[in-house]
């Protein structure tokens, strides 16, 4: 396996450290080895945004030297409880004199210039480690950047830690075993900063979180304002789910709107990357700094969307945004339970807590001067034939559903598993751990001791008995069957029926949708509700509430539009608070 050579300095000796969170001390002297001890710095980064950092560095109030100080302190108060991240950048201060340096020349670069940020750590980066969280990659730095995360770095800012993950986004162990939210192999689990305690339950007691992180992505470091946001990966929630969950706003984009170069793949049919942040001209910003100004050469997906003048979506936080906009509530489903044809469960619902929330975010719409269309039904939701219902037709994931027995899941996932995962790894030259998903397996299983495999690998076991060339038909038909009942019959339709400019949909729920059409969405936080899972808690644990936002959902390329929506329910309702055991 390739590794990277540093020099023995003092800066590398405790970002090696921190780096593996060893503690307090390691981190602190990472700030303070690097250079003359700083004065204290008087602006509190909690909850701050980014337009207000730039403000403060712009009065001469804040440095982004002292910014990325505070942001080590944090880390370093509270890593240990939270296991955010799962490497920092030892560079963080150097970059930010250089940028400090260029802005006292008259050189301001954007929004984000000397702003600290993280990036899943399956997003390519030369100067950190790229591990998916996986022991077969410890330690392995690519040999090119992600597209955006050159973009992130041309447009100013520090690319100050990598977020942790679930392992290899998600697809690695399903069922009968599958892997918990936001575990992996290198760092173990993440918590979440609003209840940071484990699961109780016997059935449950490994190690995960009480209140669920969401997943693949994390969205813990920025909740507890370790950096000012974070970039996530998403191929079938894996944004708008860890934001809802931690009570960031989430962005999905139209699939292709930003590359997928240098991102360690699930399937690039439905893999995109996207912004999490603490608010919506935050997560706006973050956007237009991770989107390329021509289509990117590698990710002939980038031509879909052309990008806003100077890709600057700052013009479309307009606080009045929600007036006479056309908002579908989709009853079908997302709020109201269904049966299908030949069923005797139902299916999706909300319950009490849930139902309250929604109505109240309903009536706020109205009185921002919204055009609520209620019911706005999906068709492909509210259809009783399960040959036809969207819900009814998932994709396979599990250890259940290899082949001869995946005719009632999509194989899509699976399928592109192979096809995509081969592909990246041949990117990487010579020097790549493993040349294979093949051989990945073979590696996880010779080490499966060393907790390599703690949850199994059933995911990439129906991943590689996929014949890339023998399966293609197979999976193009599902493909389309996914573009059926996602697009044609799913959001393109209801949307065109009722002339909308988004439906609105509970906490996370509207992620699949988005996820499966390659369509756009947006998760605001609006609020809590108990945290009460169908195998109860012991008595005596005193569960503190989930957060849960709403989602707006577009049509394609419409992140313009579902930007000014999410902006103006978000001035009009400031429902955000920040957690309450990280001050």
């Amino acid at each position: 396996m390739s590794r990277k050579h540093y020099s023995m300095s003092c800066c590398h000796y405790y970002s090696r450290l921190a780096r593996r969170w060893w503690g307090l001390t390691a981190v602190l002297a990472l700030a303070a080895c690097a250079g003359p001890a700083t004065e204290p710095e008087p602006f509190r980064v909690v909850e701050a945004t980014i337009p207000e950092l730039q403000a403060a560095i712009e009065r001469g109030e804040l440095t982004s030297r002292q910014l990325v100080t505070a942001y080590l302190v944090r880390i370093a108060l509270y890593e240990e409880r939270l296991n955010a991240a799962i490497s920092i950048n030892e560079n963080a201060l150097a970059e930010a004199d250089a940028l400090d340096a260029e802005r006292a020349a008259g050189n301001v670069r954007g929004p984000l210039h000397g702003i600290p940020v993280a990036l899943k750590d399956n997003i390519h980066t030369t100067h950190l480690p790229t591990t998916a969280g996986a022991l077969a990659l410890d330690g392995y730095v690519p040999p090119y950047e992600a597209t955006l995360t050159t973009n992130l770095r041309d447009a100013g800012a520090i690319i100050i830690a990598k977020a942790g993950l679930t392992e290899f986004a998600n697809w690695m162990a399903g069922p009968p075993n599958p892997m918990p939210g936001n575990y992996n192999a290198l760092t173990g689990f993440a918590y979440n900063p609003y209840d940071p305690r484990r699961d109780p339950r016997p059935a449950t007691f490994d190690g995960r979180p009480a209140l669920s992180t969401g997943g693949s992505s994390s969205g813990v470091g920025t909740a507890a304002s370790f950096w000012a946001a974070n970039v996530g990966t998403d191929t079938g929630g894996s944004v708008i789910s860890p934001s809802n969950a931690t009570m960031l706003v989430g962005i999905r984009p139209t699939l292709g709107r930003i590359s997928r170069w240098g991102i360690a793949p699930v399937t690039l049919d439905h893999d995109m990357a996207g912004p999490m942040a603490r608010t919506v001209a935050d997560a706006a910003i973050l956007l237009g700094g991770m989107e390329s100004a021509a289509p990117d050469p590698n990710d002939p997906a980038t031509e879909v969307c052309e990008p806003p003048p100077g890709r600057d979506y700052r013009p479309f936080l307009n606080p009045d945004g929600l007036r006479g906009a056309r908002i579908g509530i989709p009853r079908a489903f997302y709020y109201d339970p269904i049966r299908l044809d030949g069923e005797d469960r139902e299916r999706g619902g909300l319950n009490e807590a849930q139902r309250a929330l929604m109505e109240e975010a309903i009536a706020v719409l109205e009185a921002e001067g919204a055009v609520v269309v209620d019911p706005a039904d999906v068709p492909s939701y509210a259809t009783t034939d399960p040959d036809s219902n969207f819900a009814a037709w998932g994709f396979c994931a599990g250890g259940h559903q290899g082949k001869g027995a995946d005719e009632d899941c999509s194989v899509n996932f699976k399928y592109g598993a192979k096809r995509d995962f081969n592909a990246w790894l041949a990117t990487l030259g010579p020097d790549a751990p493993v040349a294979t998903l093949t051989e990945l397996r073979e590696w996880n299983a010779a080490h499966g001791r060393a907790g390599a495999i703690r949850y199994g690998q059933a995911r990439f076991d129906i991943s590689d008995e996929m014949d890339v060339e023998t399966d293609r038909a197979r999976n193009e038909a599902d493909i389309a069957r996914d573009e059926l009942l996602s697009r044609t019959r799913g959001i393109d339709a209801v949307l065109t029926e009722h002339d909308l400019d988004a439906i609105l949909t509970p906490g996370s729920r509207g992620a699949g949708l988005a996820a499966r059409s390659g369509t756009p969405i947006i998760v605001v936080p609006f609020g809590f509700v108990p945290n009460a899972p169908a195998q109860p808690f012991p008595e005596g644990f005193d569960a503190r509430p989930a957060p849960f936002g709403v989602g707006f959902t577009g049509a394609n390329c419409s992140e313009p539009r579902l930007i000014e929506l999410a902006y103006a329910f978000e001035q009009a309702t400031q429902r955000r608070v920040a957690p309450p055991g990280v001050p």
